[in-house]
């Protein structure tokens, strides 16, 4: 086995038994186990001994410790195999947030693509997807929709509205609204009780304002949330402003 941080074979059963061995030194050791009756018999006693284990994950490694005069205990050993581990662990960690920023920091990914002759291109990246996860995900795939649109506002809403166990799933697609606004989706109950969907704030530019010159503004603003409320309980949704003025009502 090709693991440093042990002297033996035989030293590295606890961490397996951790679970802390990297895919190369697993298979490595494995391999040993299958002819090593010691080993075997070791891997038996550490196989009840899940919660002790769990918890030498969190003591000091070496270092923190006094030196010892005396030959290192099984659990001593696994302390100072959790800290080789641990170390090796960070080190790996460090390399995969540096990666991780340097594609940040280079900005969106660029499509590699191989040509006819063996070369490669680069492809332009591919634009935004106007649509939301909720559009995709909820709205497009509900049958229940109903729609209008406020006469004095302008502001066009409808929602889309599934039955769930814990009441009602709520879609909400907005247009003709500009801000800047902060707003929320309120269900409005056949009793008279009132229960907040979803909030959101508006940008100056809006939603779903047709001809607008900011790109974003052209397309609707889509927003999920639920209510405890069962679909046959709810009377209308309004669309209001966070300091009370409503946009638009929508029966359910």
């Amino acid at each position: 086995m090709t693991t440093p941080e042990y002297q033996s074979e035989h030293e590295a059963v606890a961490a397996y038994a951790l679970g802390i061995l990297d895919d190369a030194e697993a298979t490595a050791f494995e391999a040993h186990l299958a002819g090593c009756d010691l080993c075997a018999a070791e891997l038996d006693q550490l196989g009840g001994m899940e919660p002790l284990l769990a918890t030498l994950k969190e003591f000091p490694g070496p270092a923190d410790r006094p030196l010892r005069p005396a030959p290192p205990s099984m659990s001593e050993r696994l302390i100072d195999e959790v800290a080789v581990q641990r170390a090796k662990r960070r080190r790996r960690t460090t390399y995969l947030v540096a990666a991780a920023a340097a594609l940040i920091i280079g900005g969106p990914a660029i499509a590699v693509v191989a040509t006819s002759d063996g070369g490669t291109s680069q492809a332009a990246p591919a634009e935004p997807h106007p649509t939301s996860p909720a559009e995709d995900a909820f709205f497009n795939h509900m049958t229940q929709k109903v729609a209008a649109t406020d006469a004095t506002t302008g502001v066009s809403a409808t929602v889309g509205t599934e039955k769930k166990g814990w009441g009602t799933h709520t879609v909400l697609q907005l247009k003709n609204v500009k801000g800047p606004l902060k707003c929320s989706l309120i269900a409005i109950g056949k009793d008279g009780e009132q229960e907040t969907v979803t909030t959101w704030a508006v940008p100056k530019w809006g939603y779903g304002i047709k001809d607008s010159p900011h790109k974003e503004a052209e397309y609707p603003l889509y927003v999920h949330g639920g209510t405890a409320m069962n679909r046959d309980q709810i009377d209308h949704f309004e669309v209001r402003t966070l300091d009370g003025k409503a946009l638009v009502d929508v029966p359910a």
